[in-house]
């Protein structure tokens, strides 16, 4: 515990000398200002936290008046929860200093809405009372430096233990993403949940269906995106959040066969998370860390297997064609919890592509099929790379191998061909308005179908040259039926 006061004063003492002179402006006009949540845990974590988060005794507009004078800049967006934030250039050459300042306040759900209620509060410690979890509900005074700390969260923090300011079950109840936060507080911070907050969860599990999907997605999201989610994934699962906010994850619980003919499918897919993390590169390289499509690829590539899991004569298992119906489940669950499209899209993908490679170290593949794969991934290469070889979860070291050899091979080939040709970008020799002219023909379906024919022939034989591809285009076009050439 004093390790703990030690490093959050040396940090606190630290704080932006516009915030501590922020704190004087409040107090001149006969307010409150406390720093509270997240920097100050951060703070005894050792952290610098970019945010600075205050909570006040001053109303929304004594707060915008008092932010104008100090600011460069102010916005009252979120004015209707009592929160004004400001910004502050440097003035020393330092970085750029915000600030969000909300009004004492306390919120509680209606059970038929999915917003909360808004009741400002009028004291600090009424504020803290309605934080999520008491290592969030630690504040100090500003510009004095006073820590408050009515709910010992500074002992829970010590522990590593989330738990509630109040009884958890009000706790939730009064806003049931809390539940949520838990899980992602697990991931980000590696803190374990509280029993009786866990037990609270399990029988209030449901009452998430209240939260809007918008702000349920942004929890995962954050989940997701911290350094370890596989724990905070776990949390969903056992107590039973994810039937609701992610159904498929805890549907890959299968029941594993008494000879084990197939892996436990859910655990496989937290691996080839973990996996798929670890593959994530530096901020210059291909796929940036931490990237939220490899990751929910990841996540969910193997979520149609237990819609296409057939038990064979013998014993076996198989799951035909499960990346096809994963890929249409992703795409119908991450659209359900509001994802932008072109995520929507791109995990969708990669999940319908995670299984291309298999085959290749057996029968090999033609120039043909590596240029397929490339331009079937298209922008999304490097990830489907990266998901590839981290859905390789064998413990058969021998297998392994093979198929890191394999996968080794088709990335040193994709490279040799596109030394050779502009895998990126594959289109035929002949654009349509050559293919027109060759064939005395208008815009219409004939046009496309001879693209079709000419790409496909692209793929094949690859670059042709256009003294070829006309050649090859009017002995196609002599051949067929339906037309007279």
């Amino acid at each position: 515990m004093l390790a703990l006061q030690k490093r959050a004063l040396a940090v606190l003492a630290g704080l932006a000398p516009e915030a501590m002179e922020l704190g004087g402006l409040f107090a001149a006009a006969g307010h409150e200002l406390s720093l509270v949540g997240g920097p100050v845990r951060d703070a005894f974590l050792g952290r610098v936290s970019a945010d600075l988060d205050f909570a006040t005794s001053a109303s929304p507009d004594q707060t915008q008046a008092i932010l104008a004078r100090w600011g460069d800049a102010h916005w009252d967006i979120g004015r209707e929860f009592g929160t004004i934030g400001a910004m502050r250039h440097a003035r020393t050459g330092g970085a750029d200093v915000v600030v969000e300042v909300t009004t004492y306040r306390s919120d509680e759900y209606d059970p038929a809405s999915r917003k909360p209620v808004v009741a400002f509060g009028d004291s600090l410690e009424g504020d803290l009372s309605r934080r999520d979890f008491t290592v969030n509900a630690m504040a100090v005074r500003v510009p004095d430096l006073t820590f408050v700390d009515p709910f010992d969260g500074l002992t829970d923090l010590a522990r590593g233990l989330l738990r509630t300011p109040i009884d958890p079950q009000r706790s939730f109840d009064d806003d049931p993403l809390r539940m949520m936060r838990a899980a992602r507080f697990a991931a980000q911070l590696g803190f374990a949940v509280d029993p009786a907050a866990t037990e609270a969860i399990v029988a209030m599990a449901d009452r998430i269906s209240i939260v809007s999907a918008e702000r349920v997605r942004d929890e995962l999201v954050k989940l997701l995106m911290s350094a370890q989610p596989r724990a905070g994934l776990q949390v969903l699962v056992d107590t039973g959040l994810a039937d609701h906010v992610l159904p498929e994850l805890p549907a890959l619980r299968l029941e594993i066969d008494e000879h084990h003919r197939h892996k436990d499918v859910y655990e496989h897919s937290l691996t080839v998370l973990d996996k798929a993390i670890a593959l994530e590169t530096g901020p210059d390289g291909a796929v940036p860390g931490p990237d939220l499509v490899l990751r929910l690829a990841a996540l969910l590539h193997d979520i149609g297997k237990p819609r296409t899991r057939r038990f064979e004569d013998g014993g076996g298992v198989s799951f035909h064609h499960h990346e096809v119906v994963g890929a249409k489940l992703a795409a119908k669950r991450l659209k359900e919890l509001r994802f932008d499209k072109a995520t929507v899209q791109a995990v969708a993908r990669l999940t319908e592509l995670h299984l291309r490679f298999h085959g290749y170290g057996e029968g090999g593949w033609t120039d043909s099929a590596v240029r397929r794969y490339v331009t079937d991934a298209g922008p999304l290469l490097e990830r489907l790379h990266r998901l590839t070889r981290s859905d390789c979860t064998t413990r058969n070291v021998r297998k392994a191998a093979r198929l890191s050899a394999a996968y080794d091979d088709l990335e040193v080939r994709i490279a040799r061909l596109r030394e050779q040709e502009e895998l990126g970008a594959i289109r035929p020799d002949l654009d349509g308005t050559q293919i027109m002219e060759i064939l005395g023909v208008g815009p219409g379906r004939e046009v496309g179908t001879a693209y079709k024919y000419l790409l496909e022939l692209r793929m094949e034989r690859g670059p042709l040259g256009e003294d070829a591809a006309r050649e090859e285009l009017l002995a196609w076009w002599a051949t067929r039926e339906d037309v007279t050439p």
